[in-house]
């Protein structure tokens, strides 16, 4: 395919944001210009600048026309800094948005003298964009363990998002999917703190580009989110509380925030629920301490939907709304994403005239909003006249589909895979003839009931298998009943699917989740729901082979029908692309080189991560701890097949011993020991053989993905500094301790020890 020189360049630049230093972390250039305009205005226009509205409070639903007496309210006498979100359902085009941004900004401009910034969800490219390019969801790239798909996702969205002349997205999500009951394990990259680092901080880059003061003409600021620990609820409910220690804090939830913030991020979101009993838009240890003081970042901290309300609302903590907002601003929030309620900025007056809020603190907050909407140049250019080519661009797809085909695990092949091209295949199942369910939620709607002229150009499942195989046909047994939710089943068509499964040579039974987003998506069982389960084991009566397409948002619990199938893929939620790309992987056209982010449960009430405790399974091998046990679990994280097989051997180190900052480099060979090119993820584990708090079995320190040939072998080498095996301890320091680490690569392992 053709490319253009700026997709070569999101290609090539690769390596640039995953291998440079640390992008600039002094203080803008700006601060003069920011010192003046603080000096020269109201406490009013101050308050102004700290609320965030939604785009409904301007713009009538009915007629999608922006309000005139609305805006002169909104601007004029509020002062508002900054609108967010889509109308309803309806995802805005170019043209139209566009048009919208540049009244926003006359009216901004005009009110109080200063641009307006404007927000959008774009979780996976520019899903809030009818042209633009949806990417797979965040699990899928995690599923490919390839830094590249990041960096282009993160490339592709800021362009497109920036033709909109919208300058800021609410992305990456980099909460860790530890609790695969919560309903927003899909937006995650996974369950592992390196592997979310990673690929965020690969992402936040390519969003804002190389100079976070100065951000680019196809590039916005990014809002690294929810801090922290947001995907731990005990529950595993939506918004409700987690109860983590701080060691645990500091190590695994709090290192891809300060990753991103070291490399230049210039805002943050805040975690909606509450961790250890205290709300996180309240706690001055996370927002200002452990943030701004501890990292000393000069970016912006904003709250989620309505979050100050919470505060006095659900978890009782203010007794009123002034009292939430001074609670939120004193903790270290700077701007307050209270949707419908202008006159907060009132409130902030109030608390500022009566000393509960300093003044300082005030302006320290304005000075973040004023110093973001500087580097995004949004004083010198509210709008942009750039061109932009390529946006829903055939170059841009092309990144779409490669990510995808990376993404879909393939995780049972009895060998009925791939198929061959005369193949008489029934597809069947809810998610069999959806697009809805392959994008998931945050595409186009917030809940992803996309409208059918956002998709009809691209492939259902079904479709793409009909392109392949002529002989393909759709009975779908069990349907989902379309609503807002959409959660809902239709049964009745089981007996039409196992009748037509007597005229087919192969079953395809595409099951899963339909799109939900946030607190809609919570759900009381992992199980996969009855009517799916009846429907396989309805089909399998029928005497054909049946292949599972697994089609959702977090591991559904399948122990029931996994023996049924002869083959099973994990395709997660891989965007507009997907069904191509697994149309393509189904036939041989492609490989299969994605695996698991995440550990997929065998039961609901045995949930395991990969890096669990040593003391949680007793096994023993020759005296010493297993450090190769799995848990009784479905699949292991990083497990996936491919149509080749692959050989590690020879696996060394250049120093059996080593100290505190030492760097460590391991070699090892790999070799395509099958019949066919295929892609592999090499992941290298550490091991703290004896630590002086409970260590985990294993952590992943580093990986890489490698394309062989038949026959041919790669020796791929990590270099990792000593200081990265430390843990956090239950005092909040890191500890490196003397004494043994087993290293593991594939099949291979070596020892080293730390001699101080």
């Amino acid at each position: 395919m053709k490319t253009d020189n700026l997709v070569l360049t999101i290609t090539a630049s690769l390596l640039l944001f995953v291998n440079c230093a640390d992008a600039p972390s002094g203080y803008s250039p700006y601060e003069k210009e920011i010192s003046k305009k603080i000096s020269e205005m109201s406490l009013e226009e101050k308050a102004g600048q700290l609320v965030q509205l939604n785009i409904d409070k301007i713009c009538d639903p009915n007629t999608l026309e922006l309000m005139p007496e609305a805006m002169e309210e909104i601007f004029g006498r509020y002062k508002i800094g900054s609108i967010l979100n889509t109308m309803g359902e309806n995802c805005p085009d170019r043209e139209w948005m566009r048009n919208v941004m540049a009244q926003i900004q006359e009216y901004s401009i005009k009110g109080c003298g200063i641009p307006c910034i404007y927000g959008l969800d774009m979780i996976h490219g520019a899903s809030y964009l009818a042209e633009g390019t949806l990417f797979p969801q965040e699990i899928n790239l995690g599923a490919t363990f390839n830094p590249i798909h990041a960096h282009n996702m993160g490339k592709t969205l800021a362009y497109e998002t920036r033709s909109m002349d919208v300058a800021w997205v609410f992305s990456p999500v980099m909460d860790l999917g530890r609790n695969p009951v919560w309903p927003r394990q899909w937006e995650s990259w996974g369950e592992d703190a390196y592997l979310q680092t990673v690929m965020s901080e690969t992402e936040m880059r390519a969003i804002q580009g190389e100079d976070r003061n100065s951000i680019g003409t196809y590039n916005t600021a990014a809002c690294i989110k929810h801090y922290l620990g947001y995907g731990v609820p005990v529950t595993g409910k939506d918004r409700t509380p987690a109860i983590i220690p701080d060691y645990e804090l500091r190590e695994r939830y709090f290192r891809p925030f300060e990753a991103c913030i070291k490399a230049g991020a210039l805002s943050l979101m805040v975690n909606s629920a509450s961790i250890n009993g205290i709300p996180t838009h309240a706690s001055h240890k996370f927002l200002t301490e452990w943030v701004k003081e501890g990292l000393d970042w000069d970016g912006l901290i904003v709250t989620d939907w309505a979050d100050i309300d919470n505060l006095y609302e659900r978890d009782h903590v203010a007794a009123d709304r002034k009292e939430a907002i001074a609670m939120g601003l004193n903790a270290g929030v700077d701007m307050i994403m209270d949707p419908y309620k202008p006159e907060i900025t009132e409130d902030i007056c109030e608390l500022v005239r009566e000393g509960i809020v300093s003044e300082a603190r005030l302006n320290d907050a304005v000075a973040r909003v004023l110093r973001l909407k500087y580097r995004l140049g949004l004083f010198e250019s509210p709008t942009r006249d750039s061109e932009w080519p390529l946006v829903g661009s055939k170059e841009f797809a092309q990144l779409a589909y490669e990510a995808a085909v990376e993404s879909e695990v393939l995780l049972k092949n009895n060998g009925i895979l791939p198929l061959k091209e005369d193949t008489r295949i029934l597809v069947t199942g809810p998610n069999g003839n959806s697009m809805r369910c392959l994008n998931g939620g945050w595409s186009y709607t917030w809940q992803g009931t996309n409208n059918p002229k956002y998709v009809e150009r691209y492939n259902t499942i079904f479709e793409a298998m009909k392109s392949r195989f002529p002989s393909t046909r759709y009975v779908a047994g069990v349907s989902y009943i379309e609503d807002w939710a959409g959660q809902n089943e239709d049964a009745s068509g089981i007996p039409e699917a196992v009748k037509a499964a007597g005229d087919c040579d192969v079953i395809l039974a595409c099951i899963g989740e339909n799109s939900y987003c946030e607190t809609p998506g919570n759900i009381n069982d992992l199980t996969l729901s009855a009517n799916q389960i009846n429907l396989v084991k309805a089909l399998a009566a029928a005497g054909k082979p049946i292949i599972l397409i697994l089609n959702e948002g977090r591991p559904r619990v399948i122990n029931e029908i996994e023996p049924i199938a002869e083959a099973i893929v994990d395709i997660l939620l891989p965007g507009n692309y997907g069904a191509d790309a697994l149309a393509a992987l189904i036939c041989g056209e492609e490989n299969f080189s994605g695996k698991l982010p995440f550990t997929y449960p065998k039961y609901v009430n045995s949930l395991h991560t990969y890096d669990f405790k040593v003391s949680e399974k007793r096994e023993m091998i020759d005296g010493a701890y297993n450090y190769d046990a799995k848990m009784d679990v479905q699949w292991s994280f990083g497990d996936g097949l491919s149509y080749t097989t692959f050989k590690y051997s020879d696996l060394r180190v250049d120093k059996d011993t080593f100290r505190k900052g030492d760097d460590l480099k391991f070699c090892i060979n790999v070799t395509n020991t099958g019949k066919c090119t295929g892609k592999e993820s090499v992941l290298l584990y550490s091991s703290d053989l004896v630590a002086s708090m409970v260590p985990d079995v294993k952590r992943l320190r580093a990986f890489d993905k490698i394309e062989l040939s038949p026959n041919e072998t790669k020796t791929v080498e990590f270099v990792i500094n000593a200081d990265e095996l430390a843990f956090a301890g239950d005092d909040g320091k890191w500890h490196l301790e003397p004494g043994e680490f087993r290293i593991s690569v594939g099949t291979e392992s070596v020892t080293i020890c730390c001699i101080e």
